[in-house]
């Protein structure tokens, strides 16, 4: 049988993306929610959600501009107590 997860993040679009990219992600059991955004050296340089959510799909808006990020490739992570999934996206400015 197939295992669903309880969790799904989708691919970031655009991508490449300047400086405003869009992160969906679903939520298939209520739980604490953090969405964060790391460059290649493993450092947190967003976070963009941190909260409790309901079942839903999600999407996030994230503009690099706002966290002064130089061109690049940077990872975003979803992560409850049981579910982590990264991807990776790309900033050309």
């Amino acid at each position: 049988g197939e295992i669903t997860k309880d969790f799904k993040l989708y691919q970031n679009y655009p991508n490449p993306f300047n400086p405003n990219t869009k992160i969906n992600y679903e939520v298939r059991t209520a739980d604490y929610v953090t969405l964060k955004v790391y460059n290649l050296q493993g450092k947190e340089v967003a976070e963009l959600v941190n909260q409790r959510q309901n079942i839903g799909i999600y999407t996030v808006d994230f503009d690099a501009n706002k966290y002064n990020l130089s061109s690049g490739i940077y990872f975003y992570t979803l992560q409850t107590d049981n579910f982590k999934e990264t991807k990776k996206m790309m900033l050309l400015k």
